[in-house]
């Protein structure tokens, strides 16, 4: 039982110091007090009065965007049709270009092999993709391939067997 009480009592002393010290703070950040377990807060019978603060404004800053992903205004739009789908193209230094792909195909790699996007080789696994908007990965040569993802999602299907949706992003990336 007096375990449980001073316990509590530590617990209220740890507290009383922090507002104590955020109370006499002399600058505006907005840090926590450093405290020791083992230090106890003076006691003074005057009253802390509160430093006055002035406000302080940050100043406006454009919202920051990811390196590897370029603005929607700046994908080129490809093809003709009513389908509307993004195609995201990141070779090996990690530079992305984007792109809006109008199809009325039903499959992704045949929309992107209409439009002259993506090249390969037919294998017993389907099409193996070695270029992508002229960019060669072939891992006999330099040990790259390209990996496929479909909404930031490693795909479970190859390029040739997955169907189009509407707004869903397909991309290509170099990998080792």
């Amino acid at each position: 039982m007096k375990k449980s009480w001073l316990m509590i009592l530590c617990a209220l002393l740890f507290a009383l110091t922090a507002v104590f010290a955020a109370g006499c703070k002399q600058d505006t950040k907005t840090e926590a007090p450093e405290t020791k377990a083992t230090e106890a807060p003076e006691t003074k019978t005057e009253e802390a009065t509160e430093p006055e603060t002035e406000e302080v404004t940050e100043p406006e800053t454009e919202e920051a965007t990811e390196p590897d992903a370029p603005a929607e205004d700046d994908a080129e739009v490809l093809g003709e049709g009513s389908t509307v789908f993004n195609f995201k193209v990141t070779d090996k230094d990690g530079n992305v270009k984007a792109f809006e792909i109008h199809t009325d195909e039903t499959v992704v790699g045949d929309a992107l092999l209409a439009l002259e996007l993506i090249e390969g080789e037919e294998s017993q696994y389907g099409l193996y993709v070695k270029k992508v908007n002229g960019i060669l990965a072939d891992y006999d040569v330099d040990q790259t391939y390209w990996a496929f993802y479909v909404n930031g999602e490693y795909a479970m299907t190859g390029v040739d067997a997955t169907d189009v949706e509407a707004g869903a992003t397909y991309e290509f990336k170099v990998e080792k």
